[in-house]
């Protein structure tokens, strides 16, 4: 009999009538979804359940039972990574010969596999948001003391953040936990994430996918440099004298722009010369501020755009009443006055192809453009309504990206 290791009760209980007793690769085509899979070591399939999609990969108990402590410790340090389900062991096919285990997790709504980034979308901004995503993911898993070992293309997946793309561990074979990396390590690390970059584009290329103005050991080596520049940023000690401590304000605002928290840092000044350096880096700065302020759950850059246009709207409302008005009041007039009715002008059909707070930073890039065209202000709701029509009717449903 097999043993299941559960993280949730529920719909998962639905997994107690699979066909365990067979090799994952002989699974029946009608329990499957066609999620790309890209190149693993081992075998991967993705199973559809009511709306849910599960990623299965079949492997070794012991790297099994690894994994799932590795990715359930990245969650509980907040860090972006595929959410478990559970492990299932003890498996046997019906001539009672053992089988391998079987790694369950949730497939990441709205997440977009790299293949689909650099052939369905071919725009060279596009590019540079995947190796930005890349290296902000493995500068702050390296901050938590993680060294991953086999950072990919294959290995991640990426989610849209207003303009941007938010990068999500989804292998992790070959991560280590340590307490502190070390530069040798970190340069292992960027080193391996560089050469298999360039390996995920050579086979696109060789495919004849690649747009021809790519040039893959370009991308690769972006990816060094980004990171690079971001781990400067997080780490480095700032020697400045006594008269220019304003600086520190500057370099706490750019932390925060790259949405890392900075409550903590050491200031040690003598001679004439201030020395500073953060101590306390977290990211989701932004995220965690609007949510506070809204109840609204967005990634970094979706939550930085939010509260820009909260601040604006309590600008606007503070002179039209002639009264200032407290930053959560404000929050709470955007909230029931803005956004609320601009996501129920949206219907369902349509509304569930994107995020929501991806969609109303859509609208207000929309309403700009509109208020450009026209010369004029256009009201927020016939805004919406041209999005609507001319923009979302026409975007394909990204919470699952079929092959």
């Amino acid at each position: 009999m097999v043993a299941l290791r559960l993280k949730t009760i529920g719909e998962d209980l639905a997994l107690v009538g699979l066909p365990w007793e067979r090799p994952l690769a002989e699974w029946p085509k009608e329990l499957l979804v066609g999620l790309p899979t890209g190149l693993h070591r081992h075998v991967v399939r993705f199973l559809g359940l009511d709306d849910t999609v599960l990623a299965l990969k079949e492997l070794p108990q012991r790297l099994a039972e690894r994994e799932f402590d590795i990715l359930e410790r990245l969650r509980e340090e907040g860090l972006p990574a595929v959410a478990l389900v559970g492990i299932v062991t003890d498996r046997q096919d019906e001539d009672g010969r053992p089988l391998e285990s079987i790694l369950v997790t949730r497939h990441l709504r709205y997440s977009l596999p790299y293949r689909f980034l650099f052939t369905e979308i071919r725009h060279e901004g596009t590019r540079d948001q995947v190796v930005d995503a890349l290296a902000v993911l493995m500068a702050r898993i390296h901050l938590a003391g993680l060294f991953w070992g086999d950072c990919s293309l294959n290995n991640a997946l990426f989610r849209r953040d207003a303009g941007a793309l938010r990068a999500y561990v989804v292998d992790t074979e070959t991560a280590e936990w340590h307490e502190h990396l070390t530069d040798g390590q970190r340069q292992l690390d960027l080193d391996i994430g560089a050469e298999n970059v360039l390996g995920g584009l050579l086979d696109l290329q060789a495919e004849g996918l690649l747009a021809e103005d790519v040039e893959p050991d370009r991308v690769a080596s972006n990816l060094a440099d980004r990171y690079a520049a971001l781990w400067s940023e997080l780490q480095d000690t700032d020697e400045l004298p006594s008269g220019e401590l304003g600086k520190i304000h500057q370099r706490l605002a750019r932390l925060n722009d790259l949405g890392f928290d900075t409550e903590e840092y050491e200031l040690h000044a003598s001679d004439g010369v201030a020395r500073f350096r953060p101590t306390v880096l977290e990211e989701g700065h932004h995220r965690r501020v609007l949510q506070r302020l809204t109840g609204i759950v967005a990634h970094e850059n979706q939550a930085r755009r939010l509260l820009s246009a909260i601040r604006a709207y309590g600008a606007w409302l503070s002179q039209a009443e002639g009264t200032v008005l407290p930053e959560a009041v404000a929050a709470y007039r955007w909230l029931t006055e803005r956004w609320q009715p601009t996501m129920d002008a949206i219907s369902p059909e349509v509304r569930d192809r994107l995020e929501d707070p991806e969609i109303y930073h859509q609208i207000l890039e929309h309403n700009w453009y509109l208020n450009e065209q026209a010369g004029e202000e256009i009201p927020l709701a016939d805004a919406v309504a041209d999005y609507v029509e001319n923009v979302l009717e026409h975007t394909a449903d990204e919470r699952t990206v079929l092959s």
